[in-house]
């Protein structure tokens, strides 16, 4: 587990709540402003993770083939033609091929089913602005911001 250290090494949890007001440079009961949160947004960027990088299309393809079965099934192919059986020789690629395709294709709907459910999943945070409490969604958090908490909530990144 991490913890939060503020400049000069002080702890957040270890600190009295008005010195964290204080270091937060924000107000406890106001928060902060839309204007200073939105150039703490334009100066910080979201609050979000970059994207995850793929496997290439090329690695992708090459994966279906990384498996103790297919090794054997390709030997096997390999042995039936140097012996002349070709017949044979064709139908066990024929049967890795198809096994290549099947997969490549269930993986790309498996990644895009997940795309999907990671773009459905959105992530709020109460927060004080203005002096009013609001639900902000968890890119839209700046540094040193105040947030509400209650029990039983998620916690964004930056309000740990």
């Amino acid at each position: 587990m991490t913890t939060s250290v503020l400049s000069g090494g002080a702890v957040h949890h270890g600190l009295p709540a008005h010195e964290v007001v204080l270091l937060l440079e924000t107000d406890a009961h106001r928060g902060l402003g839309e204007r200073e949160a939105g150039e703490r947004l334009a100066r910080y960027g979201p609050n979000t993770l970059p994207p995850a990088k793929g496997a290439g299309l090329l690695v992708r393809i090459l994966r279906q083939f990384h498996h103790p079965l297919i090794y054997v099934l390709m030997a096997a192919g390999v042995i039936t033609a140097v012996l002349a059986e070709y017949v044979d020789s064709a139908v066990t690629f024929g049967v890795v091929l198809i096994n290549a395709v099947v997969g490549f294709i269930q993986e790309s709907k498996a990644e895009a089913a997940l795309e999907g459910l990671r773009s459905m999943a959105h992530t709020r945070a109460t927060v004080i602005r203005g002096g009013h409490r609001r639900a902000v969604a968890a890119e839209d958090l700046v540094p040193k911001i105040w947030c509400c908490w209650r029990r039983a909530t998620r916690c964004p990144p930056t309000c740990g």
